[in-house]
């Protein structure tokens, strides 16, 4: 009998104990901690500490994305809040769980599911994608920029002036490294679109000299393929006029000039590719 009760009790105590440990994950993402900011955040701002104080939060920049800390709540978002100072106001930040988040559509769309980062707009989040290394986690709803849209924001590109929409969705915070996040490594004197256009072709670093020596290569082969084509249709052109009784014969050969200069250009591409990619 006493066995019994003493086996009952140990099953009830490590029950009690499972539980405890199940219910850690729920509490974690109900926990926000306040800090200072020097000018007013409104709740759904992505932020960083600002650097040289910890104490103090800051709208990120795409510059500084990789000190992504959380989201600015309000301060009865969630039941427990750890505060700083409190002889301050306090700007309240979550770092995990399910909260609203400032989006744009400046990277298309978001669906649900879709990782969220940092966009071009201080404190505003976008659709991730691989040129980013932090994301600040899951979308849980879909913002197409149209009919949840609250704002709007124009930002200049290298294509020119843009407008993109403002809006606010849940998002599962979790800020984390961006698994499919792939490095744009520019070798040294090589313009930026040269080397994201080696990048792509190898999918790994490319030397200046490698890539300039490729670059040579296709436009030999291209110079040499289109002066054998443009020769062969000249050619085939002024001898049709001086004899039409030959016309099969010379589009015959015009037929293979242009076979010939495309097998120049083929090579020439897997020249390229060879060069760059061994």
């Amino acid at each position: 009998m006493f066995k019994r009760k003493r086996l009952l009790k140990i099953l009830i105590i490590s029950a009690f104990v499972v539980c405890g440990f199940a219910s850690l994950p729920a509490a974690a993402q109900e926990v926000t901690q306040g800090y200072q900011s020097e000018t007013s955040l409104q709740p759904g701002i992505i932020v960083r500490l600002k650097p040289g104080d910890a104490t103090v939060v800051e709208p990120l920049n795409q510059d500084s994305e990789t000190n992504m800390l959380g989201v600015v709540v309000a301060p009865n978002d969630a039941p427990v809040s750890l505060s700083g100072d409190q002889t301050k106001a306090q700007t309240y930040v979550a770092t995990y769980g399910q909260y609203d988040v400032l989006v744009s559509n400046q990277n298309g769309p978001i669906k649900a599911g879709d990782s969220i980062t940092v966009s071009s707009i201080d404190g505003v989040g976008m659709k991730g994608d691989t040129g980013h290394e932090v994301v600040l986690g899951k979308a849980v709803q879909a913002f197409d920029g149209k009919s949840d849209a609250q704002s709007t924001s124009t930002l200049t590109t290298s294509g020119g002036k843009r407008t993109v929409t403002i809006g606010r969705i849940q998002v599962n915070i979790n800020v984390a490294h961006n698994p499919d996040y792939k490095p744009v490594t520019a070798s040294a004197g090589v313009p930026g679109w040269l080397a994201q256009a080696a990048d792509v072709v190898t999918d790994k670093p490319v030397g200046a000299a490698r890539i300039y020596a490729g670059l040579l290569v296709l436009i030999l082969c291209t110079i040499i393929a289109g002066s054998i084509l443009y020769a062969g249709v000249r050619t085939s052109m002024i001898a049709i006029g001086r004899n039409p009784l030959a016309k099969k014969s010379i589009v015959r050969n015009l037929l293979q000039v242009i076979l010939i200069s495309l097998i120049i250009f083929t090579i020439g591409i897997i020249a390229v590719y060879l060069l760059l990619k061994i």
